[in-house]
């Protein structure tokens, strides 16, 4: 059998990463194959761009670079981690997908959305069969984002407006595609997992 595309999708500070790593364990609990993953990453190669993308200066890579930063490693994710883990009919739960570029590239960063999908369409092809939008204020979310340790505050380091925008913008995209479910981030630990956890069984047959 086929397996289940599912993405997380929100502003940094959101929970999601957090929430993808519960949902996983909840359903591997449940006797479900599960394949834990995340982007940009997800496979040897994706992870080396990685490093290249979330790292250092805000203004080191232009928007059209990290769009094609960001296509080359979701290529490689999709071609050596999620297609063969949906093909043996697992449940892939991915933080962050393409969605991720849209807002982060294709509109925050200039208007780009044009160019993020006709890149999509030509070397990705894929959209996930479920999303879900964690959805928090976004000073609490770069508030949370900034209290972690690490150094892949690239994006963080753009500030409040920036967070802003790209909640807007998440916020927009999910409106426009029924694939999305929108989840109350700000709630309790405990209170949002089952709330995911609730809204994704129906989904998995």
């Amino acid at each position: 059998m086929a397996g289940r595309f599912l993405s997380f999708e929100g502003i940094d500070g959101s929970g999601k990463s957090t929430q993808a790593r519960r949902l996983a364990a909840a359903l591997r609990a449940r006797g479900h194959a599960v394949t834990l993953t995340r982007e940009p990453g997800g496979s040897p190669g994706a992870e080396e761009i990685r490093r290249l993308v979330l790292e250092g200066d805000p203004d080191r890579w232009s928007p059209e670079t990290e769009i094609l930063l960001f296509t080359a490693a979701r290529r490689d994710h999709m071609e050596k981690t999620i297609r063969p883990a949906l093909a043996r009919g697992d449940v892939v739960i991915t933080d962050r997908f393409a969605d991720s570029t849209r807002i982060y590239q294709g509109i925050t960063r200039g208007d780009l959305a044009g160019t993020v999908d006709r890149l999509h369409d030509l070397m990705i092809g894929t959209e996930p069969d479920l999303t879900i939008l964690v959805d928090i204020d976004p000073a609490l979310g770069l508030s949370r984002a900034r209290a972690r340790a690490g150094t892949e505050l690239r994006f963080e380091d753009m500030g409040l407006d920036t967070q802003t925008r790209m909640r807007a913008g998440f916020l927009a995209l999910a409106s426009r595609h029924p694939r999305f479910r929108l989840i109350d981030g700000a709630r309790s630990e405990d209170a949002v997992a089952d709330d995911i956890l609730s809204t994704v069984l129906p989904h998995l047959g």
